[in-house]
């Protein structure tokens, strides 16, 4: 979740001319300190911030209805911080319907004067105008359609978010920090990913295509986008050409100095992949050995090393893998995707499955977020 993009920095000169800005309200503005914390910025923020990166929407939600109902906000970007942290949940919890009606208390252009904070004088007499609104909720708004079956408008708004964030990214200010430019071309990758993902779903894989290879292209190389690039030609049916962009990508990992492990992990996931296509299950499982050993919560390589020895006939393994990573690492490995997969296997290996399953869907219960599909144990 991200707190709203601060508003360009107040000229000194005509912050001194203004005769409601005195220097005790620069310092006191938490909106222009960028040692403030979370909570200046606005009601309970780092609240609501722990309980989304713990999964406890339900609990936003009261939060949300509380601080409303007491009128705890009392600017107008908190207000938007609130509605953002409100659709999260709803989209989450799968309320898309809640979230449609409360998305349309907001003006469908976010663009409007009364989303930026020159329109408030009052409350912030010291800044230009510039947006408040969370690049979450713009997210949100460009996803919501897509959830309610209106793929064409999701795809529309994504483009626009889309050239939003590159348009911000191509203006240069003297001020702009490294932190503010890899912010924004985390964004761009976000929202680059979210498109690729509805054409992908339609198989639209020419459009993927054409969409990775003008963003790598268009400047300094990313090893995951270019890894994107990888899948989509397998996908497609272009061996050759997926073979050549995993080899690129293991040449940029080399050449770095930093020894990431993440990009490591992402070079023998590549490699375990190719070996997946020409059925060496035995060189597959080995590359996702050496990623486990580097990092004992990659899900991905824990999940595809099940799936391999799974193949190899080895069930009783396979399991054993997916259940220890359960134990290990619940907050990463409990996602749907690893549990159908276990599902599937108890019910090849044990004959009493239903019970075995059950077990697995109350422990579940007692430790998943709310937004988990607990269904995806009734397979």
């Amino acid at each position: 979740m991200d707190i709203p993009d601060p508003p360009p920095p107040v000229n000194a000169a005509a912050a001194a001319a203004a005769p409601t800005a005195t220097a005790a309200d620069v310092a006191d503005d938490p909106l222009s300190s960028p040692y403030a914390s979370l909570n200046s910025h606005c009601h309970e923020l780092s609240i609501l911030q722990d309980l989304a990166c713990r999964g406890a929407w339900r609990t936003i939600l009261d939060k949300v209805a509380r601080a409303r109902s007491l009128s705890l906000l009392s600017k107008p970007h908190e207000h938007l911080i609130y509605l953002t942290f409100n659709l999260l949940s709803m989209v989450k919890l799968r309320r898309f319907s809640d979230a449609q009606q409360e998305l349309q208390t907001l003006e469908d252009n976010l663009e409007s004067k009364q989303y930026v904070y020159g329109s408030y004088p009052d409350h912030y007499p010291n800044h230009q105008p510039g947006s408040m609104v969370p690049f979450a909720l713009r997210w949100l708004h460009a996803h919501l359609p897509f959830t309610l079956g209106n793929r064409q408008l999701s795809l529309d708004r994504l483009y626009l978010l889309l050239h939003f964030v590159r348009d911000k990214m191509s203006k240069s200010f003297d001020n702009t920090s490294e932190v503010s430019i890899n912010l924004w071309k985390k964004r761009e990758a976000f929202v680059l990913n979210t498109i690729i993902s509805h054409h992908l779903s339609q198989k639209e894989f020419k459009v993927c295509l054409s969409l990775l290879k003008a963003s790598i292209s268009g400047g300094e190389e990313d090893p995951v986008m270019v890894s994107k690039l990888g899948y989509i030609q397998l996908q497609y049916g272009d061996l050759e050409g997926g073979k050549k962009s995993f080899e690129s990508v293991e040449k940029m990992v080399l050449a770095r100095e930093d020894g990431d492990v993440e990009l490591k992990n992402l070079v023998s996931r590549n490699k375990a992949l190719m070996y997946l296509v020409e059925k060496d299950y035995v060189s597959a499982v080995r590359e996702y050995d050496e990623c486990m050993e580097r990092d004992g919560s990659d899900v991905v390589a824990i999940n595809n090393k099940a799936i391999c020895l799974m193949y190899l006939r080895d069930l009783s393994d396979s399991i054993k893998v997916l259940e220890s990573a359960l134990e290990r690492v619940p907050t990463m490995a409990l996602n749907e995707t690893l549990v159908v997969n276990l599902c599937s296997m108890y019910e090849l290996a044990y004959v009493n499955h239903g019970d075995i399953k059950k077990t697995l869907s109350n422990w579940i219960a007692r430790v998943a977020p709310d937004d988990f599909d607990t269904s995806c144990t009734r397979i």
